[in-house]
Protein backbone atom coordinates (compact mmCIF):
# COMPACT_ATOMS: atom_id res chain seq x y z
CA UNK A 1 0.00 0.00 0.00
CA UNK A 2 1.29 3.70 -0.65
CA UNK A 3 2.54 5.32 2.45
CA UNK A 4 0.55 8.11 3.57
CA UNK A 5 2.43 9.27 6.13
CA UNK A 6 3.35 12.83 5.77
CA UNK A 7 7.37 11.62 6.59
CA UNK A 8 7.70 8.39 4.68
CA UNK A 9 8.36 5.47 7.12
CA UNK A 10 9.11 3.35 4.15
CA UNK A 11 13.26 3.36 2.73
CA UNK A 12 12.45 4.33 -0.41
CA UNK A 13 9.94 6.72 0.34
CA UNK A 14 12.04 8.28 3.37
CA UNK A 15 15.19 8.45 0.95
CA UNK A 16 13.40 10.45 -1.69
CA UNK A 17 12.28 12.70 1.40
CA UNK A 18 14.99 13.63 3.06
CA UNK A 19 17.01 14.45 0.02
CA UNK A 20 14.56 16.69 -1.02
CA UNK A 21 13.73 18.46 1.74
CA UNK A 22 16.74 18.75 3.18
CA UNK A 23 17.97 20.52 -0.31
CA UNK A 24 14.62 22.54 0.22
CA UNK A 25 15.09 24.11 3.54
CA UNK A 26 18.59 25.96 2.11
CA UNK A 27 17.07 26.94 -1.06
CA UNK A 28 15.60 30.26 -1.94
CA UNK A 29 16.28 33.75 -2.46
CA UNK A 30 16.75 36.34 -0.88
CA UNK A 31 15.82 34.33 2.34
CA UNK A 32 16.09 30.28 2.26
CA UNK A 33 12.60 28.45 2.47
CA UNK A 34 13.50 27.91 5.91
CA UNK A 35 14.18 31.73 6.87
CA UNK A 36 11.22 32.25 5.18
CA UNK A 37 9.23 29.43 6.81
CA UNK A 38 10.57 30.19 10.49
CA UNK A 39 12.57 26.91 10.69
CA UNK A 40 15.10 27.75 13.32
CA UNK A 41 19.31 27.35 11.90
CA UNK A 42 19.36 25.05 14.59
CA UNK A 43 16.86 22.74 13.46
CA UNK A 44 17.97 22.95 9.88
CA UNK A 45 21.19 21.54 11.46
CA UNK A 46 19.40 18.35 12.60
CA UNK A 47 17.65 17.91 9.97
CA UNK A 48 20.31 17.98 7.18
CA UNK A 49 22.29 15.79 9.89
CA UNK A 50 19.94 13.23 9.34
CA UNK A 51 20.04 13.42 5.79
CA UNK A 52 23.82 13.17 5.85
CA UNK A 53 23.75 10.23 8.07
CA UNK A 54 21.41 8.67 5.57
CA UNK A 55 22.84 9.35 2.75
CA UNK A 56 26.10 7.46 4.06
CA UNK A 57 24.09 3.97 5.13
CA UNK A 58 22.53 4.72 2.07
CA UNK A 59 24.96 3.93 -0.26
CA UNK A 60 25.45 0.68 1.68
CA UNK A 61 22.56 -0.25 1.47
CA UNK A 62 22.16 -0.27 -2.08
CA UNK A 63 24.77 -3.11 -2.49
CA UNK A 64 22.36 -5.23 -1.89
CA UNK A 65 25.76 -8.27 -2.09
CA UNK A 66 28.38 -7.03 -0.08
CA UNK A 67 27.12 -4.48 2.24
CA UNK A 68 23.21 -4.38 2.74
CA UNK A 69 23.53 -6.19 5.85
CA UNK A 70 20.95 -5.98 9.21
CA UNK A 71 22.94 -3.69 11.48
CA UNK A 72 22.29 -1.47 8.00
CA UNK A 73 18.71 -1.84 7.98
CA UNK A 74 18.33 -1.23 11.37
CA UNK A 75 19.96 1.98 11.20
CA UNK A 76 18.21 3.15 8.89
CA UNK A 77 14.66 2.59 9.77
CA UNK A 78 16.48 4.60 13.50
CA UNK A 79 16.89 7.45 11.46
CA UNK A 80 13.84 7.55 10.08
CA UNK A 81 12.10 7.51 13.63
CA UNK A 82 14.26 9.75 15.18
CA UNK A 83 13.29 12.50 11.75
CA UNK A 84 9.33 11.35 12.74
CA UNK A 85 10.41 12.05 16.50
CA UNK A 86 11.92 15.05 15.53
CA UNK A 87 8.95 16.74 13.61
CA UNK A 88 6.28 15.60 16.38
CA UNK A 89 8.59 17.62 19.21
CA UNK A 90 9.19 20.69 17.32
CA UNK A 91 6.18 20.93 15.08
CA UNK A 92 8.14 21.03 11.61
CA UNK A 93 5.35 20.67 9.06
CA UNK A 94 2.88 22.18 11.57
CA UNK A 95 4.85 25.07 11.60
CA UNK A 96 5.24 24.97 7.96
CA UNK A 97 1.39 24.59 7.73
CA UNK A 98 0.80 27.11 9.91
CA UNK A 99 3.18 29.85 8.22
CA UNK A 100 1.96 32.79 6.42
CA UNK A 101 4.62 33.03 3.82
CA UNK A 102 3.62 28.85 3.26
CA UNK A 103 2.81 28.09 -0.34
CA UNK A 104 1.80 25.32 -2.48
CA UNK A 105 5.42 24.36 -3.50
CA UNK A 106 5.87 24.05 0.05
CA UNK A 107 2.89 22.19 0.72
CA UNK A 108 3.92 19.59 -1.80
CA UNK A 109 7.29 19.21 -0.75
CA UNK A 110 6.47 18.48 2.37
CA UNK A 111 3.77 16.53 1.52
CA UNK A 112 1.80 17.81 4.13
CA UNK A 113 -1.56 17.68 2.08
CA UNK A 114 -1.18 13.76 2.57
CA UNK A 115 -1.31 14.17 6.25
CA UNK A 116 -4.25 14.86 9.32
CA UNK A 117 -4.89 18.71 8.23
CA UNK A 118 -6.70 17.03 4.55
CA UNK A 119 -8.53 14.43 7.13
CA UNK A 120 -10.89 16.95 8.91
CA UNK A 121 -14.68 15.58 9.16
CA UNK A 122 -16.24 18.64 10.60
CA UNK A 123 -19.05 20.63 8.97
CA UNK A 124 -17.92 23.58 7.16
CA UNK A 125 -17.65 26.60 9.40
CA UNK A 126 -19.30 29.76 7.89
CA UNK A 127 -17.84 32.17 10.18
CA UNK A 128 -14.78 32.97 12.53
CA UNK A 129 -14.65 31.47 15.76
CA UNK A 130 -15.24 33.78 18.90
CA UNK A 131 -13.84 31.68 21.29
CA UNK A 132 -10.88 31.72 23.28
CA UNK A 133 -8.36 29.04 23.99
CA UNK A 134 -8.79 27.55 27.85
CA UNK A 135 -5.16 26.03 28.36
CA UNK A 136 -3.86 24.63 31.49
CA UNK A 137 0.59 24.78 31.06
CA UNK A 138 2.49 22.81 32.40
CA UNK A 139 6.20 22.32 32.72
CA UNK A 140 7.25 19.05 32.25
CA UNK A 141 11.64 20.49 33.59
CA UNK A 142 14.02 19.86 31.02
CA UNK A 143 12.73 22.66 28.74
CA UNK A 144 9.49 20.45 28.10
CA UNK A 145 6.04 21.78 28.70
CA UNK A 146 2.45 20.28 28.45
CA UNK A 147 -0.24 21.57 27.27
CA UNK A 148 -4.02 20.87 27.42
CA UNK A 149 -6.55 22.96 25.53
CA UNK A 150 -10.40 23.02 26.16
CA UNK A 151 -13.22 24.57 24.32
CA UNK A 152 -16.39 25.52 25.50
CA UNK A 153 -17.80 23.36 28.67
CA UNK A 154 -16.10 20.09 27.73
CA UNK A 155 -14.04 18.50 30.56
CA UNK A 156 -11.88 17.04 28.55
CA UNK A 157 -9.20 18.71 26.18
CA UNK A 158 -10.61 19.37 22.95
CA UNK A 159 -10.56 21.23 19.56
CA UNK A 160 -13.16 23.96 18.94
CA UNK A 161 -15.48 21.94 16.38
CA UNK A 162 -15.13 25.37 14.12
CA UNK A 163 -11.25 24.96 14.23
CA UNK A 164 -9.06 22.22 13.51
CA UNK A 165 -5.80 23.33 15.54
CA UNK A 166 -4.39 25.45 17.67
CA UNK A 167 -2.23 27.78 16.88
CA UNK A 168 0.52 29.14 19.29
CA UNK A 169 2.90 31.94 19.36
CA UNK A 170 5.81 32.14 22.08
CA UNK A 171 9.47 33.24 23.12
CA UNK A 172 11.24 32.88 25.93
CA UNK A 173 13.23 35.78 27.82
CA UNK A 174 13.14 38.29 30.59
CA UNK A 175 10.75 40.18 28.81
CA UNK A 176 7.41 39.84 27.95
CA UNK A 177 6.48 40.93 24.20
CA UNK A 178 3.91 44.32 23.49
CA UNK A 179 1.59 41.91 21.43
CA UNK A 180 0.48 38.75 19.45
CA UNK A 181 2.04 40.76 16.42
CA UNK A 182 5.94 41.08 18.31
CA UNK A 183 8.33 39.81 14.88
CA UNK A 184 10.04 37.86 17.26
CA UNK A 185 7.34 35.36 18.09
CA UNK A 186 7.78 31.61 16.84
CA UNK A 187 5.03 30.00 15.34
CA UNK A 188 3.86 26.99 16.07
CA UNK A 189 0.54 24.51 15.60
CA UNK A 190 -0.93 21.20 17.03
CA UNK A 191 -3.84 19.30 15.39
CA UNK A 192 -4.16 17.90 18.70
CA UNK A 193 -5.89 19.46 21.72
CA UNK A 194 -2.82 17.78 24.08
CA UNK A 195 0.39 18.10 22.92
CA UNK A 196 4.38 18.89 24.11
CA UNK A 197 6.28 22.13 23.60
CA UNK A 198 9.93 21.56 23.68
CA UNK A 199 12.25 24.83 24.15
CA UNK A 200 16.16 24.58 22.43
CA UNK A 201 18.47 24.40 25.03
CA UNK A 202 19.45 27.61 27.07
CA UNK A 203 16.09 28.61 27.97
CA UNK A 204 16.44 27.40 31.70
CA UNK A 205 15.76 30.04 34.66
CA UNK A 206 14.30 31.84 31.53
CA UNK A 207 10.17 32.69 30.96
CA UNK A 208 7.99 31.76 27.86
CA UNK A 209 6.07 33.87 26.84
CA UNK A 210 2.96 32.13 24.68
CA UNK A 211 -0.51 33.29 23.30
CA UNK A 212 -3.27 30.33 21.64
CA UNK A 213 -5.73 30.41 19.50
CA UNK A 214 -8.65 28.48 17.50
CA UNK A 215 -6.85 27.93 14.17
CA UNK A 216 -8.61 26.73 10.81
CA UNK A 217 -6.19 25.59 8.37
CA UNK A 218 -7.87 25.61 5.38
CA UNK A 219 -9.78 28.88 6.44
CA UNK A 220 -7.52 30.68 8.52
CA UNK A 221 -9.60 33.82 8.05
CA UNK A 222 -12.22 32.26 10.57
CA UNK A 223 -9.41 31.46 12.89
CA UNK A 224 -10.20 32.52 16.78
CA UNK A 225 -8.91 35.92 18.53
CA UNK A 226 -5.30 35.47 20.65
CA UNK A 227 -5.63 34.53 24.26
CA UNK A 228 -3.79 36.74 26.66
CA UNK A 229 -0.55 35.99 27.52
CA UNK A 230 0.67 33.85 29.49
CA UNK A 231 3.91 33.28 31.06
CA UNK A 232 5.57 30.31 32.65
CA UNK A 233 9.00 29.56 34.16
CA UNK A 234 11.35 27.75 31.94
CA UNK A 235 12.55 24.26 34.73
Amino acid sequence: MPDGSRIPRTIEGFDIYIRITSAYFEKGSPATHAVRLGITEGEVEQWNDYCTQWCALHALYINKQISRTTVVINKMRAIIQQAVTFNQTYSILERIAASPNMTIGDLETFRIKRGPLQKSTHTVPQTSVKELVDVVLKPLGGGMFAMKCYSGLHKRPCINPAADSVQYLYMTGDTPPASAGEATLITGLSTKACFRLALPGGSRGKTLYIYFRWYNTKRPNLSGPWSKLKDELVL
